[in-house]
C-alpha cells in the first residue's frame, strides 16, 4: 500500500511538469519579480490543481464510474483555450508597455506628436495595489490550477483505478498525487523565477525578450491543446 500510495506522490511531481503546467505558471509568473512571489503563485497553482482532482476523481472513486469523454474532453479544450488566454494578456501588456505615439494639440490649433511610454507610470499608479496583491491570495492563480485539475482527473481516475485496491485508498493516491504536484510546481516555480527575477533587475531587453518568449510559446501550446481535443 505504501509503495503506491509513494507512487502517487512521485506521479504528481512529475505531472506538475507537464508542458501546459509550465506554461500557465510561467505565464503568471513573467511579469513578477520576486522569487518568493513566484514560488507562492507555483504552490498556489498546485492547490488549486488538487482540490479539483480529488473532487472529481475522488466523486467518480466513490461512485464507481468514469468520467465520460464528452465531459472530459470539453475540460481539456478547455484549457487550451485558458493558455490561448494567458498568453494573450501576456503579450498585450508588453505591447502596452512599448513606447508608442500620443498626438497633443495646443490651444492655438498646433498639433505635436509625443513618443513615450506609460510603463513607469503604470508601475507607480499600481503600486500600492500590486503590494496589496503580493501579500494577498493569489486568486488568478487557484482558478488557472483548478481549471488544469478538472482537465486532468479523467487520466488521474485510471491511474488511481488502475493502482488502488479499495475507494479509500484510491482517495489517498488522489491526495497524495496533488500533494505531489503542489511539490513539483514549487521547484519548478524557483527554477523559473532565476532568470526573471535576475533579468528584472537591470536586464529590460533580455527579461523582455523572456516574457515575448513565454508569451508566444504559451499560444502555440494553447492551439495545440485545441487542436488535438476539439479539431481532432
Amino acid at each position: 500500500m505504501f509503495a503506491i500510495l509513494g507512487l502517487g506522490f512521485l506521479l504528481g511531481m512529475q505531472h506538475a511538469l507537464e508542458v501546459d503546467h509550465i506554461a500557465a505558471v510561467s505565464t503568471i509568473a513573467a511579469r513578477r519579480s520576486g522569487v518568493r512571489d513566484i514560488v507562492k503563485h507555483g504552490l498556489t497553482w498546485g492547490l488549486g490543481h488538487t482540490l479539483t482532482l480529488f473532487l472529481f476523481a475522488g466523486v467518480a472513486i466513490v461512485l464507481g464510474q468514469a468520467i465520460p469523454d464528452h465531459i472530459a474532453t470539453p475540460l481539456e479544450g478547455a484549457v487550451g483555450f485558458m493558455l490561448v488566454g494567458l498568453g494573450g494578456h501576456l503579450l498585450w501588456r508588453l505591447w502596452q508597455d512599448r513606447v508608442h505615439a500620443h498626438v497633443h494639440q495646443h490651444g492655438d490649433g498646433t498639433r505635436h506628436i509625443h513618443l513615450h511610454s506609460h510603463a513607469d507610470q503604470r508601475a507607480a499608479h499600481d503600486a500600492p495595489s500590486a503590494h496589496i496583491h503580493a501579500h494577498g491570495f493569489r486568486w488568478r492563480t487557484l482558478i488557472v490550477g483548478l481549471m488544469h485539475g478538472m482537465a486532468g482527473s479523467a487520466a488521474l481516475l485510471v491511474l488511481a483505478v488502475s493502482q488502488a485496491q479499495s475507494p479509500t485508498q484510491g482517495l489517498l493516491y488522489v491526495a497524495l498525487f496533488g500533494v505531489g504536484s503542489m511539490v513539483g510546481m514549487g521547484a519548478l516555480s524557483a527554477a523559473i523565477a532565476v532568470p526573471l527575477v535576475i533579468s528584472a533587475r537591470g536586464l529590460t531587453a533580455v527579461n523582455r525578450g523572456l516574457q515575448i518568449a513565454v508569451g508566444v510559446l504559451t499560444i502555440a501550446i494553447g492551439l495545440h491543446t485545441i487542436q488535438s481535443t476539439l479539431l481532432s
